[in-house]
């Protein structure tokens, strides 16, 4: 018989040692139950994982979000210390930070309203909090 009556592409020359029956008279090859029970299980595991990693990459964004805060907070606090005030802010109060012409800032007691038209400012810098670790934030 001659080899060329064969396709090579399609014919195997150890047939035995594949994973699957490989004419229509072999043997019927079956998953067995180790083979489905590692399947379900890696699914499982794989479901699991996926899930845990999900919860974790929330929860390095919320920190990120976190550290972005306080870093604005420390920010604002410096330019704050280093403004002029005639007074002593108390922990909890609102107070108001403002821009002069020569760029240093000022906090001050009293709001762009009861200033009126008469800020004697060049610009208004936010409405401020002193927190009780001695930051401050712009309130909204």
């Amino acid at each position: 018989m001659s080899e060329d009556l064969f396709d090579k592409d399609k014919v195997v020359e150890q047939a035995g040692l594949l994973p699957y029956a490989h004419h229509v008279g072999s043997a019927v090859i079956k998953p067995d139950k180790q083979s489905v029970i590692k399947g379900k299980a890696l699914a499982a595991m794989e479901e699991q994982t996926e899930m845990q990693i999900t919860q974790i990459k929330k929860q390095i964004d919320l920190l990120a979000e976190q550290v972005r805060e306080i870093i604005q907070r420390k920010e604002l606090s410096y330019k704050i210390y280093h403004a002029s005030m005639g007074f002593t802010p108390l922990i909890g109060h609102t107070y108001y930070l403002y821009q002069r012409k020569d760029e240093t800032h000022v906090l001050s007691m009293i709001s762009p309203e009861e200033w009126g038209s008469k800020i004697p400012f060049q610009s208004f810098i936010g409405k401020v909090k002193l927190l009780a670790d001695h930051t401050w934030s712009i309130e909204k």
